[in-house]
């Protein structure tokens, strides 16, 4: 059994520790016992835990295992601090605020000899699998995805970090991207758009438009023009039986039992640094 640490008791955090409490039966995510939680604030004892300070939670022996559940500005100081100690990292995207501090983050997991993993359970969701199906051997040839949500609070960062999932979901479905331009509208009233113009590898446009603003609803549109059909919708699925946090859970504790292989966790490794990438270099654009 690997003791684990949940920093962060929002929604997220909260849900990890009722997946590890309750882990899928037979599944890797047995292997781990939550030991406590970290926050800012007092708490009262949580599903049974108690508070733990950081300086705790870095030095003790029966913690291995720390899930990083915090506003996206915080991520990159615990993630660190956790990897520093030799613990192997669960954290919630976007991992960093730029790239060259998550490559920094890499090595020093590398250097260690623990797992650093990214939460991406985007691309867990039933109607995400259902898409990639749809998209799969078909020739792009042009594109747009269009999100819209509510305001975030402050420490979400800039929208192509805050919402580096949809910026995934394009990685995923299409490969390596470059960016060709990138621009910003900021209205009155916490409403922002950027609007972001990608290429593929084989110069393929697609387009990337993060929109928020109050009361605006939680949806993506996509338009994808394909050589032998355009998809106009996300294809509706079922609901899946098992959480997406749940899901997560087990592809993390599958990497710590060692029953990951280097390919994929190198594959992994390389679309989140690109996406990291990207972001940055969309956030340039924007603000130049």
């Amino acid at each position: 059994m690997l003791g684990a640490v949940v920093v962060g008791l929002g929604t997220a955090g909260s849900v990890r520790i009722r997946d590890m409490l309750s882990p899928l039966p037979g599944s890797p995510a047995e292997n781990l016992s939550v030991k406590g939680f970290v926050s800012r604030r007092s708490q009262e004892p949580q599903q049974g835990l108690s508070q733990i300070s950081v300086e705790e939670a870095v030095s003790r022996e029966d913690i291995q295992v720390a899930f990083i559940c915090t506003e996206n500005a915080l991520h990159e100081d615990s993630v660190r601090t956790f990897l520093q100690a030799g613990k192997h990292v669960c954290v919630e995207y976007p991992m960093t605020m730029n790239h060259k501090a998550a490559v920094e983050l890499w090595d020093v997991a590398r250097e260690k000899g623990v797992i650093l993993h990214v939460e991406h359970i985007e691309l867990l969701t039933e109607d995400y699998k259902l898409l990639k199906r749809e998209v799969e051997g078909k020739t792009l040839e042009e594109g747009t995805l269009h999100f819209t949500g509510g305001t975030l609070k402050p420490g979400f960062g800039f929208p192509a970090f805050s919402g580096i999932a949809r910026l995934t979901w394009l990685v995923d479905l299409f490969g390596e991207l470059s960016v060709t331009a990138a621009t910003m509208e900021d209205g009155s009233a916490n409403y922002s758009k950027m609007t972001a113009e990608l290429r593929t590898s084989d110069n393929r446009p697609l387009t990337w438009i993060e929109e928020r603003g109050p009361g605006l609803p939680r949806v993506k549109n996509i338009n994808f023009k394909f050589d032998s059909c355009t998809l106009t919708q996300i294809p509706p699925a079922p609901r899946g039986t098992v959480g997406l946090f749940m899901q997560d859970l087990i592809q993390f504790s599958a990497k710590l039992a060692g029953g990951v292989g280097p390919e994929e966790l190198q594959r992994e490794r390389v679309r989140i640094l690109h996406c990291l990438d990207l972001a940055g270099k969309i956030q340039q654009l924007c603000q130049n």
